[in-house]
């Protein structure tokens, strides 16, 4: 999956170096924005991290370990998305995603995420896809909770971000349930 279109004007790419200063733009932007729930912008210093973020998830694709896209909207960088990790032996995986705050509320999150369940589910023959959220971050937890996912649990303390704990909540789809409940997804992304 290098490149995969979600609308008209909207797509994910596996990200370049060439988009380092891109990517690094979008998140000082928005630093206190995903700073709140996420640990990355506080260790993103300039483009040179950006650049050493990219190289790191390209070698993690090489070695089909998970990967990170760009989420691209009208030809600019407006978030991120990936697989955290690709477990072979287990089959299943987990999703992140993150958008820059003036992207949010046009779906372009949850077509994104429907396009990794898919692939997972279709190409990869992943039989389970997570999706970990902080357990406050209301507009994050929509997505599974709108696209099927069934509430797992919740880790207590889990990350300590901006001089807080942060629990977070864990979400689950298995393939069974998508192809049963949900499959009218695949036509629509």
């Amino acid at each position: 999956m290098f490149k995969y279109e979600i609308d008209d004007s909207s797509f994910l790419a596996l990200l370049e170096t060439k988009d380092a200063e891109q990517l690094y733009d979008l998140i000082n932007r928005n630093r206190d924005h995903i700073g709140e729930w996420l640990k990355f912008p506080s260790i993103t210093l300039g483009p040179e991290d950006s650049k050493t973020f990219i190289e790191r998830t390209r070698m993690r694709y090489a070695k089909d370990e998970g990967y990170w896209l760009g989420i691209w909207s009208k030809n600019k960088l407006v978030g991120s998305i990936g697989y955290l990790y690709l477990d072979q032996e287990n089959k299943k995986t987990e999703i992140g995603y993150w958008l820059g705050k003036e992207y949010e509320g046009r779906g372009l999150i949850t077509r994104s995420v429907k396009a990794l369940i898919n692939y997972a589910f279709l190409e990869l023959k992943l039989n389970k896809v997570e999706i970990g959220v902080a357990a406050d971050n209301t507009k994050s937890r929509a997505i599974p909770e709108k696209l099927g996912f069934t509430r797992e649990g919740q880790l207590r303390d889990y990350e300590y971000i901006n001089g807080r704990f942060v629990d977070r909540t864990i979400y689950g789809l298995k393939a069974e349930e998508w192809r049963t409940e949900y499959s009218f997804f695949c036509k629509d992304i």
